[in-house]
């Protein structure tokens, strides 16, 4: 994301360091340090700064992110530091966007697009178990997206959804620590390859 308020100021003198917002996850600090490089490769006159920060979305892991907000769970932080000027532009995953920017911010650009599919894994105890299909009746899937128990319940109506938070590495510590009660989780395959 970007502030257009930068780009519109008739007096507006480039800096010779970028400020670039993210989030503290490690993806997200995967994805900003691939962006922040390609940066470097079109303009080696710059510093390009990365200042972390953490959001709603990020502090409460115990709730169903339908349960702690609607908008800009993951972004708003990002949003209010750029509108105060605190960071230049933001780095962020398209999927936690809104649909309709704040005003005065747009999209600058975008990542060649990695992998878009959804991945299946299983927990430990479930070793075997190479696909969804063939987890037993009532088994328990982890997943927060709504999108996702969406289109998993109809496929798979055999089985349970339970909401599973955090980043990818909380997420597997939670699917293989049999307290928890999960069978498997999906996973973005875009995250695992990051």
């Amino acid at each position: 994301m970007c502030s257009d308020s930068v780009r519109s100021r008739k007096s507006y003198k480039p800096r010779k360091i970028v400020r670039v917002g993210s989030r503290k996850s490690p993806l997200a600090m995967v994805q900003t340090n691939l962006v922040v490089a390609k940066l470097k490769e079109q303009h080696p006159e710059l510093t390009f700064e990365v200042v972390t920060l953490e959001t709603k979305g990020d502090k409460v892991l115990d709730k169903a992110l339908s349960a702690i907000g609607d908008k800009g769970l993951f972004t708003q932080e990002l949003e209010e530091k750029m509108h105060s000027s605190e960071i230049d532009m933001a780095v962020h995953s398209c999927k936690d966007l809104q649909s309709t920017l704040p005003d005065g911010l747009c999209i600058g650009a975008f990542l060649k697009r990695d992998p878009r599919e959804d991945v299946f894994v299983a927990s430990k105890r479930h070793a075997g178990v190479k696909c969804i299909d063939d987890l037993p009746k009532g088994a328990v899937v982890g997943t927060s997206s709504v999108r996702r128990r969406a289109v998993l319940s109809h496929h798979h109506p055999h089985l349970q959804f339970k909401d599973i938070r955090g980043n990818i590495g909380t997420r597997l510590n939670k699917l293989d620590d049999d307290a928890n009660g999960y069978d498997g989780t999906i996973l973005a395959h875009a995250g695992l390859v990051r």
